[in-house]
């Protein structure tokens, strides 16, 4: 059953760019899709559009039975609690310790102070930081905040974990730590994961499906694959 389907979008700036050009895309619950391709290739305007931070000039995007496109700004919010979105750059609440951090993505919701406690626990100990609890952003590695990011992003059991360039920041043993982190949450969890990157050696080693996008149209999707020349 399709999570995700993309007909016929184009997205196009006001300064008359066009960053995704007639797409068409399907991906199924429990996928593990990475999107790549070279700058100006769509890819962070596609992952952008998927949570909303972006509205497609024309087309459908259709997340969880939910018409992106046509959400109202108001409503963004309940599109946002069903996802979980992880950056490049962590976003981690400085002043917030290990589980505050977690925690914080359900405090907002309004979830009981068990649910959060039972919950923020489970997702520290999946992402394998349960010695560190106590510990501040300042105290931890840059692999270490962004398992952070990755507990307080499928905290709430999201049934899409969104990531756009996961690794950028990291080495590639820390890189490959993540991977295998994401790795776990999509067979463990059943969670479906689209990730943006740039790093040929992870899509490579991964064997996922890949989606390449080159000035903004679908050049290649394959089941299985690996970095392909058309993305360059």
């Amino acid at each position: 059953m399709d999570l995700i389907r993309i007909n016929n979008v184009k997205k196009q700036y006001k300064n008359g760019v066009t960053a995704i050009n007639n797409l068409n895309l399907s991906i199924k619950k429990g996928d593990f899709v990475f999107i790549i391709g070279g700058s100006g290739s769509g890819k962070s305007t596609l992952i952008k559009m998927l949570y909303r931070e972006e509205k497609p000039t024309l087309g459908e995007i259709i997340v969880g039975g939910v018409n992106v496109a046509k959400l109202r700004n108001r409503k963004v919010y309940v599109l946002r609690r069903k996802l979980g979105i992880v950056f490049q750059d962590y976003r981690l609440l400085p002043k917030q310790n290990v589980y505050e951090n977690v925690a914080f993505a359900l405090e907002i919701i309004g979830a009981k102070k068990e649910e959060i406690r039972r919950k923020t626990l489970k997702a520290i100990e999946m992402v394998g930081l349960k010695s560190k609890i106590h510990n501040y952003p300042d105290q931890l590695s840059g692999g270490e905040q962004q398992r952070v990011a990755i507990a307080r992003a499928i905290v709430n059991n999201p049934k899409l974990l969104i990531c756009d360039e996961p690794t950028g920041n990291l080495d590639p043993e820390r890189s490959k730590e993540i991977m295998d982190i994401l790795e776990a949450i999509n067979k463990e969890m059943g969670t479906t994961i689209i990730m943006a990157t740039h790093d040929k050696d992870i899509v490579n080693r991964m064997k996922k499906r890949v989606v390449a996008l080159k000035d903004g149209r679908l050049v290649k999707d394959v089941e299985k694959g690996g970095y392909c020349s058309e993305a360059i």
